[in-house]
């Protein structure tokens, strides 16, 4: 099975992002994945950021191991030009109905925010990334369902039109790790400015982790440890026995959210203390980044031009 997942470069990798998609990715026969600085352009207009946050997602995916798996074409949206040129190829086979539907530009409206051409149609640039690479699936969260909706929506319509060429994909969704809480309880994310980023430094980090929201519970009475922020996110970097303690202590009277927190916070540290090293010495070594870089661009490339070919042949645009 092939895949294709994206993340966008609006800030520094997070634990959602690492428990929702990345830490599944080699688990598949096959995955595409990208840096989608594309998709920012339609909010971020300071060069140097998009360019600071792309090559630190970049090294992000380094430092957790998939640039070392065969399995795994790891890149930068922006250096595949075919894309764009497959997005605007799609927008002749997608309604306005159907973008007016999306919850991006509905939520946009709601809350009275400019929006720009870019946003209106970042369901069709996101339906040419999972399309261009003949993805039988893409793993997202159940919030996300609906840009994979969109996209099969998109292909149909073509398909309907010039026969199967494009690649009909399907949504995977992890259940166990469909929404990840952040420091307030929501789903963890940049927008919420809610995050833990796994690149933090020990001190940062668990100021980060003693910030997260809990409720009033008394220290001698037992804690809800299924309701609880903490545990919520304790539970996916800790073994079953040390879930199982967990719980234990939870229920114990002399075992309060400080001391939940402190444990979170050394399982957690413990987990990304490698991956920060490695981090920190590819954002030293960026030649040795931008070589991994150009040499996974030639391998989705080799992909995005024949798909790209394909679909050109089809509508009957000049081959020279």
């Amino acid at each position: 099975m092939r895949i294709v997942s994206g993340v966008k470069p609006s800030g520094k990798m997070h634990i959602g992002n690492y428990l929702g998609a990345v830490s599944r990715f080699d688990k598949f026969e096959e995955s595409f994945i990208f840096v989608a600085d594309y998709h920012v352009l339609n909010y971020q207009f300071e060069p140097e950021k998009i360019n600071d946050f792309t090559l630190e997602l970049y090294a992000d995916y380094l430092a957790l191991g998939l640039g070392d798996k065969e399995n795994i074409t790891l890149f930068i949206q922006s250096l595949v030009p075919e894309v764009t040129e497959l997005t605007f190829i799609l927008s002749n086979y997608t309604p306005m109905g159907l973008l007016e539907r999306a919850h991006a530009y509905k939520d946009a409206i709601a809350k009275n925010k400019s929006i720009n051409h870019g946003l209106f149609t970042y369901p069709v640039l996101m339906a040419a990334d999972i399309l261009l690479y003949g993805a039988d699936a893409v793993p997202v969260g159940e919030d996300q369902k609906q840009h994979i909706e969109m996209t099969r929506d998109i292909a149909q319509k073509f398909n309907n039109k010039y026969g199967e060429i494009l690649k009909i994909p399907k949504a995977i969704i992890n259940e166990d790790v469909a929404v990840i809480p952040g420091l307030d309880g929501r789903k963890m994310s940049k927008s919420y400015n809610n995050t833990i980023e796994i690149s933090l430094p020990p001190e940062k980090l668990k100021e980060k982790v003693m910030s997260i929201k809990t409720d009033s519970t008394p220290i001698e009475e037992p804690m809800d440890y299924e309701n609880c922020n903490v545990f919520n996110i304790y539970k996916y970097f800790a073994n079953k026995d040390e879930i199982e303690k967990m719980k234990d202590k939870y229920k114990s009277s002399s075992f309060g959210y400080g001391h939940a927190k402190i444990e979170l916070f050394n399982k957690l540290n413990e987990h990304f203390k490698p991956i920060r090293k490695k981090r920190n010495d590819l954002l030293e070594n960026k030649d040795k980044m931008y070589s991994i870089i150009e040499e996974n661009t030639k391998k989705a490339r080799e992909i995005s031009k024949k798909t790209l070919k394909t679909v050109k042949q089809k509508i009957g645009l000049l081959r020279m």
